[in-house]
């Protein structure tokens, strides 16, 4: 068959009415039931749930098109169109399959014109392609035992899937109206099967987005049944969507297959059964989404990613149902908030953003989470949905804009917003500051020790985690607050903690010290520019008189100690530089390069508030200092000791 296009984007909406139009729905009216709980939904966790594999378990393509070496494409260009030969310079992939051995990049399908015939044909392109383009790397969503979800979580939809993505599985089931799920796909295999080798060669894809339907259909007061997960085949596509019909369901989900790749059957399948309606949303993450109607039932093709499957669902499945039954339909509660820093968007295309909230000076302030479609933690995670109109090219840093609670509005009340360094002890802080201080949470967002203290000058948190090593002194994060903020400042020791080289199993390389990073053939994964692992880095090399650009990868950056390991782990790189805790949560070899002191800079304003008293309450408490030390690579002699007070310009 050939490969799905979207030739009109339809707005959500204008789909929507157009389809409840064909399916009459405004004249059906089903009866109420009493609803039924799992063990899972709606039950409150007792302790922190980490993950248990990371997600996903290999490199795959995040788009439809030809794997490549980025390499082998920088002489590309619109005058200069470079032939690359298919099978051994660029392999066809479709979206979500493992890279090709040698492959770090993928070209999108529309970006690619083709040459040749018989056995030898050729990939044109007119653009290089960059490094890990168009790929969803490994751990990029979640890294094996990082907390999902903190004690005291009210189990949702979308926590639900997030479990399931770490490893943890739950399975509720529910309801009326009848809503019959197809997982469909080729390399998918339900949860229990899913084999840990199977995962990290990227032969198989655990099947967890029927998790996620299902808990939303019973939310909406409708009944779910998932059918065994169907190969990527049209005549067994359609043999599964015929026999739901056949045994009465209301409404059937095809999930998986909806997209422009080849093996994407869905809207063809649907196409011979009945009409399609709509294929093509202007909306992002959810553009795939097909709505049909199949002998006078709504069939629904649901994009694969679960962040774009929630779109579809939250647009179109749950409006049907609530309309079938005479409700209003699910909105959520509004708030204002204002972004800590822009947040750029593609006009033509409507975008959800997930973010993270807390309320700052009465100003509620919105941190972005990560864009992946694949993403389910950004959801779990997530406080609220920023929707960026089709007509916009975005958002300013301090532009108010309307965002969609996902929890309730006092719940941003007792939130200590954290921006700034990255340091697992911050998920541990916030599971115990729950667990002991019901009313108060802990929200960070990870931008490097610089990007914190630029967002406590702008007011946009209440504390910043930092490590940045002033050179000319010797001394921590003293230099970096006098130069960068205003008012006085509390500096509270909260760890040292032991810096080092992350290495691959076995240390293959010899790497003993920062000055075997500059050996050929070594692959390197750095910590992103203003975090206070990468200001260590530049100072070790400057005292070695290395140049950074005799390191490569000096360039490839992370945001967390996590996902560095996770790099190191997976194969993408040689060695990176991280905290012993990371080293130590994923069975890596560590080299010690040296102990920072990893500090909480607090504005004095917030020092005695409640919340800030009860998170200091818990930092000083045994129950953190004995799990931080259990941890491995952390000193806590200081711990919860006021080091220095900076009282201001």
């Amino acid at each position: 068959m050939k490969r799905n296009t979207y030739l009109t984007l339809l707005a959500p909406e204008e789909a929507r009415k157009l389809w409840f139009a064909r399916l009459q729905a405004a004249s059906r009216a089903l009866p109420e039931e009493n609803i039924p709980l799992t063990t899972a939904l709606h039950r409150v966790l007792s302790r922190p749930v980490a993950a248990l594999r990371s997600s996903p378990a290999f490199h795959g393509a995040a788009m439809d098109g030809i794997a490549v070496n980025a390499e082998d494409t920088f002489s590309a260009s619109v005058r200069n169109p470079l032939r690359l030969e298919l099978g051994r310079q660029a392999h066809w992939i479709n979206t979500g399959h493992p890279l090709p051995p040698g492959c770090n990049a993928v070209i999108m399908v529309e970006h690619i014109n083709t040459e040749g015939s018989g056995e030898t044909r050729w990939a044109v392109i007119e653009k290089a392609a960059f490094p890990w383009q168009h790929v969803r790397k490994m751990g990029e969503d979640m890294v094996a035992t990082e907390i999902i979800l903190p004690p005291g979580t009210c189990l949702g939809p979308y926590d639900l899937g997030a479990l399931a993505a770490g490893g943890v599985l739950q399975v509720p089931v529910f309801a009326r109206p009848r809503v019959t799920i197809i997982p469909s796909g080729s390399e998918i295999v339900p949860l229990a099967l899913a084999r840990e080798e199977d995962l990290r060669a990227g032969r198989v894809l655990p099947e967890f987005n029927s998790l996620i339907f299902s808990a939303m259909i019973t939310e909406a007061g409708g009944e779910s049944a998932t059918l065994p997960v169907v190969p990527d085949q049209p005549e067994v596509i359609a043999a599964a969507i015929t026999g739901a019909l056949d045994a009465d369901a209301d409404m059937v989900l095809i999930n998986a297959g909806s997209s422009a790749g080849s093996h994407d059957y869905t809207a063809h399948v649907l196409e011979s059964l009945g009409e399609v309606v709509a294929h093509g949303i202007s909306v992002m993450p959810g553009k795939p989404t097909v709505l049909a109607v199949v002998r006078g039932k709504p069939v629904i093709g649901v994009p694969g990613y679960p962040v774009s499957a929630g779109v579809a669902m939250e647009e179109f499945v749950l409006p049907l149902l609530a309309l079938w039954q005479k409700r209003p339909a699910p909105e959520r509660e509004k708030a204002t908030a204002v972004p800590c820093h822009a947040l750029p968007s593609r006009p033509g295309m409507e975008e959800r953003l997930r973010v993270k909230l807390g309320r700052v000076d009465g100003n509620i302030i919105a941190v972005p989470l990560p864009r992946g479609a694949g993403t389910i933690t950004s959801l779990s995670r997530a406080d609220g949905i920023v929707r960026v109109s089709r007509d916009s090219e975005g958002c300013d840093a301090g532009m108010a804009v309307t965002v969609d609670l996902l929890r309730p509005r006092n719940a941003l009340d007792g939130a200590l917003l954290a921006i700034g360094s990255h340091d697992n002890t911050l998920d541990l802080l916030d599971s115990l500051l729950r667990k002991t201080h019901p009313r108060f949470r802990l929200t960070s967002a990870h931008v490097g020790s610089l990007g914190g203290l630029m967002a406590l000058g702008r007011r946009q948190c209440h504390l910043a985690g930092c490590h940045l090593l002033d050179a000319e002194t010797g001394l921590y994060n003293r230099r970096a607050i006098e130069n960068n903020l205003d008012e006085p400042m509390i500096l509270l020791r909260l760890v040292d903690r032991e810096q080092g080289i992350v290495v691959a199993p076995g240390n293959p390389l010899g790497i003993t010290g920062i000055s075997d990073l500059t050996r050929e053939g070594t692959r390197f994964v750095n910590r992103q520019r203003g975090s206070g692992t990468r200001v260590l880095l530049d100072y070790k090399l400057a005292c070695l008189g290395v140049a950074p650009a005799s390191i490569s990868g000096y360039r490839d950056e992370e945001y967390t100690h996590m996902n560095v390991a996770a790099a190191v782990l997976s194969g993408r790189a040689d060695a990176g530089l991280a905290v012993r805790a990371a080293a130590n949560a994923l069975g890596l070899p560590f080299v010690p390069v040296g102990v920072e002191e990893y500090d909480l800079v607090i504005p004095r304003r917030f020092y005695e508030s409640a919340a800030m008293q009860a998170l200091l309450d818990v930092v000083r408490g045994p129950e953190f200092l004995q799990a931080v030390t259990e941890m491995g690579g952390y000193g806590t002699k200081k711990t919860g000791q006021v080091i220095w007070e900076y009282n201001g310009k």
